[in-house]
Parts: C-alpha cells; sequence; structure tokens
C-alpha cells in the first residue's frame, strides 16, 4: 500500500478521493468504486499499488494508438478493477475484480527493466481501467521517462483534471480515450456517467501537449442510433478538432451483454458521416481490414501507412512527417519505428514509387 495526496478532507474521519470524476466520498475504511483506493485512518491509501494482473509487449496500434510511434512495441500491464464496470467488458475478469491481497507486487523498477530488456519502445497501462493504478503509473511513467521509454495508456478518460496533469508531467503524452456514449444512450448501464466529460478532459490534454486518439466502441442497443453517434460526433469536433483522429471498433458480445454485434455495414455508414463532417482520420477497428485500418491523406486521399493484424506494412510520409505528394502534415507523434534489427530505431522510409 502506498500513501495518496489525491484526496480531499471532508472532516476528520471521513475524505473524498480526487483521481477520477467519480470523487468517492470515503468514510474510515471504506474502498472506492474502483477497489484500489481506502480510506485507511483519514488518509488516501492506494492498496492496488503494484498488484499487477497482466504484462505483455504489444503493439501500439492494437491500443488503438495509429498516430502515435508506429509499428513499436509498448510493455502492456494492468491491474483489477474499473471506475465504469461496461457489462459488455471484454477485460471483465480483470475490472469486475479486486486486487487480489497477499501476492507479490511488481516494483516500478521491475517493469522498466523488464519494458527495457525487451527491447520495446515504450510503455502502456491497458486491458483494465488505468486509473485504478494511478499512484503507480506516476511512479512507473516517471521512471520509464528517465530511460528513454514513451508512456502511453488506454482509458475511459474519466480522471480529474489534476489527475491528467500529473500524468503529462510524469511523461504519459500518448492517450487512446474511450467514448463510451452519450446522454442519450439507453438505459443506466453506466450509472451516473457525465458523457461529455470525456471530451473536455481530451481537450486539456491536446492543450497540455499531449497526444490523443478517441475510440468509439458501436454497442448494440446502447449507443448504435444516429442520434448517439451525431452527438458524438460534435462533441469530437468541437472540443478536438478535425486533426484528432477517430477509431469507430465494432463491439463483440461479452460479459452479460449478448446483442449481436452491429452490421460492418452500419460502421462503415458511420465511417463515412464522420468522414462527411470533416474528422481527418476516421478508421474502423476490430473487423480485420486493411481498408478501414490504412491512413489516407485527408486532402490528396493517398495511401500513407498500411496497416495489418496491427502492424505497419507501408509506411509512406516524408522524413518530416508529410504527405508525399501533396505536403500535407500528417497528425503524427514520434517516428516510424523499424523492429526488425534488434531493438527499434526510428527511421523514415522513402515513399515508394
Amino acid at each position: 500500500m502506498k500513501p495518496s495526496q489525491y484526496y480531499e478532507v471532508i472532516n476528520e474521519s471521513i475524505i473524498r478521493c480526487v483521481v477520477c470524476e467519480r470523487k468517492c466520498i470515503l468514510k474510515s475504511n471504506d474502498v472506492g468504486l474502483c477497489r484500489n483506493y481506502m480510506n485507511l485512518n483519514g488518509s488516501l491509501v492506494h492498496i492496488g499499488y503494484g498488484v499487477i494482473s497482466a504484462i505483455e509487449s504489444r503493439p501500439i496500434e492494437i491500443k488503438p494508438l495509429y498516430h502515435y510511434w508506429p509499428n513499436s512495441t509498448s510493455l502492456t500491464f494492468s491491474g483489477y478493477g474499473c471506475n465504469f464496470y461496461c457489462p459488455w467488458c471484454q477485460n471483465y475478469h480483470l475490472s469486475f475484480s479486486s486486487p487480489p491481497k497477499d501476492v507479490p507486487r511488481v516494483s516500478p523498477e521491475d517493469l522498466v527493466r523488464e519494458a527495457l530488456l525487451n527491447r520495446d519502445e515504450g510503455l502502456c497501462a491497458s486491458f483494465n481501467e488505468p486509473t485504478t493504478l494511478f499512484d503507480y503509473l506516476l511512479d512507473v511513467f516517471s521512471l520509464g521517462s528517465r530511460e528513454g521509454l514513451y508512456g502511453s495508456i488506454v482509458t475511459n478518460g474519466y480522471l480529474t483534471a489534476r489527475a491528467l496533469k500529473a500524468l503529462v508531467d510524469v511523461g504519459v503524452d500518448g492517450y487512446s480515450i474511450d467514448i463510451k456514449g452519450c446522454p442519450g444512450s439507453r438505459g443506466r448501464a453506466l450509472g451516473s456517467v457525465e458523457h461529455e466529460v470525456i471530451f473536455r478532459n481530451a481537450k486539456y490534454l491536446i492543450n497540455l501537449g499531449a497526444h490523443v486518439e478517441m475510440v468509439f466502441l458501436v454497442v448494440t442497443g446502447f449507443n448504435d442510433d444516429w442520434e448517439c453517434f451525431k452527438w458524438v460526433i460534435d462533441k469530437h469536433l468541437n472540443y478536438l478538432g478535425q486533426e484528432i483522429p477517430l477509431h469507430i471498433n465494432k463491439y463483440y458480445p461479452a460479459n452479460y451483454w449478448h446483442k449481436p454485434e452491429p452490421p460492418l455495414n452500419k460502421l462503415v455508414e458511420f465511417r463515412d458521416y464522420a468522414l462527411s463532417q470533416g474528422i481527418s482520420y476516421v478508421y474502423i477497428g476490430n473487423v480485420g481490414s486493411t481498408e478501414f485500418e490504412s491512413t489516407k491523406c485527408p486532402r490528396c486521399g493517398k495511401t500513407l501507412i498500411v496497416r495489418s493484424w496491427f502492424r505497419v506494412r507501408y509506411y509512406g510520409l516524408t522524413p518530416d512527417g508529410r504527405c508525399p505528394r501533396c505536403g500535407l502534415k500528417i497528425y503524427l507523434r514520434g517516428g516510424y519505428v523499424d523492429k526488425g534489427k534488434g531493438r527499434g530505431r526510428t527511421i523514415n522510409l522513402k515513399p515508394s514509387t
């Protein structure tokens, strides 16, 4: 366990956690909704610190992050618990569980050492919601940054501004942010989530200099109607602008949400609408199609990056990150990483003729 400074005192025995926007009010010995933070003697303690459920080297494209250090790999790790509890969660065996007691804890030093030994370019917190590991993340990414590793997270984006600023300050500059739904999403599957907060936080991260990509998982019977999707596109453009990539991902039945997966033609219609409204980079994920996962120049239509099975098969940007045909600067953080020669090295491939 590790003491946390991310709380407010209400009285001598009650505190408010301010890691995420749930802002749980905790009486003595209470544990927050995420199951990882506890009021111990009037102070907030991170009881899940270093309790890791998975460690795996994975391509950055699988997050999905398509415009962030293309073709690199990150040592990806996770804890337990969540602050949302989506009924369709693919990793519910982690997200719906409390951190187990009396298990060996993984130190930040051990995790960073593993990434370096594995020749990964960066670190990524994923699988379950990284918010549950917040204080641990600060230590891991701070150490990783000093070792030259990039920092990224896959998140629902429901953190407080104070917490987001702390993450950016320690080197977390890559964010794949899930859009769960909209105010009109059917049912009460996510409780009292304020969906617009996700866009507010994404804008805040961009203003801090971070790289952001948004992910809208189309869930049948929850957020798959046109009214919801148009709300998402409106907020994306008003808060984030045209350049921020949008991934429209296909849901698959899981956990206790068993409605059928959405048809591909609906995802294509959503993609086409987003493009027609001016979003420059729109992808369809979880369908295994190179066509829907490749990057084209928003101005001239030239194919610039081809992806297949979460790897880059062709990279055709100029050395300064532009379209070789029309010269448009492409939204990108980091450079292409050649994984064929030991540890990946950043290179710039000449466009094929």
